[in-house]
């Protein structure tokens, strides 16, 4: 009954560690899910903004492709405070956006080994692109009709 009581009263949700409350988003309120939601979505944003600026020092590339790349895991992690991390991989997995998500999985790590391993500052560039454009896509297949909207309007601009 004491057991019944304290998680009826919300004190079951202070036991339990901030891991466990992370990975279950259910056990946050919404106002701590929103909140996180902006604190990660803005760090995104700041770490691909100052990857941008930091592109333009001299060897700046590295820089440039891990606050990019960085700013990117950012942004797609932020989204699981909304959902819960489990209904988010579930969903970057559905058929719809599986081709999206594997490319942009792909440039997030071929980025960082052109950079690192490989040591081609052109090809990082152009992985860094590609994430941009992969995770624009995966994002518009979160919106109703976006892709179809996007196809059209290319195929229209091409013909």
């Amino acid at each position: 009954m004491d057991k019944l009581r304290r998680v009826l009263s919300g004190a079951e949700d202070e036991e339990q560690g901030l891991t466990a409350q992370v990975l279950d988003a259910t056990s946050l309120s919404f106002g701590t899910r929103v909140k996180w939601f902006a604190i990660c979505f803005a760090a995104g944003i700041v770490c691909s903004i100052l990857g941008t600026a930091l592109l333009f020092l001299p060897n700046g590339t590295k820089l440039f492709a891990v606050f990019y790349t960085l700013g990117n895991l950012a942004a797609l992690f932020s989204t699981c405070f909304l959902m819960g991390p489990v209904k988010q991989i579930k969903r970057m997995f559905e058929p719809t956006r599986l081709i999206a998500t594997i490319v942009m999985l792909l440039c997030l790590v071929l980025t960082l080994c052109a950079v690192f391993w490989w040591h081609k500052k052109g090809l990082a560039i152009i992985f860094c692109i590609l994430q941009f454009l992969a995770m624009t896509w995966y994002s518009l297949s979160y919106i109703p009709f976006a892709r179809d909207a996007i196809m059209k309007c290319c195929t229209t601009c091409l013909n």
